[in-house]
């Protein structure tokens, strides 16, 4: 169960829409570029491996909430 971390959860959230969004114009890449107004991940990041154990709890959920409302 994810716990309330502000950094886990902006970080959670760039990676996703970083992984999933749909090309320029879609809904998650504008969110990927709001986000990156004030996040930068260093060179040494690697993404959905580089998150804390909250932040791929924070991460998988997105995952699982929006593939459910997919179906």
């Amino acid at each position: 169960m994810p716990y309330f971390d502000r950094f886990d959860i902006v970080e959670a959230h760039y990676w996703y829409a970083a992984d999933y969004h749909g090309g320029q114009w879609s809904e998650l890449y504008v969110k990927l570029c709001r986000i990156g107004q004030y996040y930068n991940p260093g060179l040494m990041h690697r993404g959905y491996e580089s998150l804390t154990e909250n932040g791929k709890a924070i991460y998988n959920q997105l995952v699982k909430v929006v593939s459910n409302n997919a179906n």
